[in-house]
């Protein structure tokens, strides 16, 4: 059983996996904080002066100036300010990491080819040749010919 932990522990994908954990920490910790630091101030100030996080539906009857009384009185409250904060902040998520991933298959994407082959010996020659130094045979234009990377 040891053999097999050592064998997982040292394969690149278990810590990839666990770096991949410390930075979703790290990067959940800023985005909490730019929804309530920078984002929802001013759509509150927007709405009236409204701070998000401090709207709640009061279940139990009894007045409470604020969520926080209401929470340390043990009443049962709906938080939906709670939540339309982490909804925004699920979408902050999720477009920062769309836009991750749409700059890593930027990164990803072949380069043009600079080379292709030839139709007649399958030879390497280069993607702008018009004969081959291989063959000498006339090749066709790059556009028809198939681009081999």
């Amino acid at each position: 059983m040891f053999k097999e932990f050592k064998e997982f522990i040292s394969k690149g994908s278990a810590i990839d996996l666990a770096v991949g954990i410390v930075i979703g920490a790290a990067f959940t910790a800023i985005v909490n904080s730019l929804v309530k630091d920078v984002i929802m101030p001013p759509i509150g100030l927007l709405l009236g002066k409204v701070d998000f996080e401090s709207l709640f539906v009061n279940l139990s009857g009894q007045p409470f100036t604020s969520l926080a009384a209401a929470r340390e009185a043990g009443a049962p409250v709906i938080a939906y300010g709670a939540f339309l904060n982490a909804i925004i902040s699920f979408l902050i998520v999720a477009f920062v990491v769309f836009l991750l991933v749409r700059g890593v298959n930027r990164l990803r994407r072949q380069p043009e080819p600079s080379t292709r082959d030839c139709p007649f010996c399958l030879e390497s020659v280069g993607i702008a040749a018009t004969r081959c130094p291989h063959c000498t045979s006339e090749l066709p234009p790059a556009e028809a010919a198939p681009a081999q990377g």
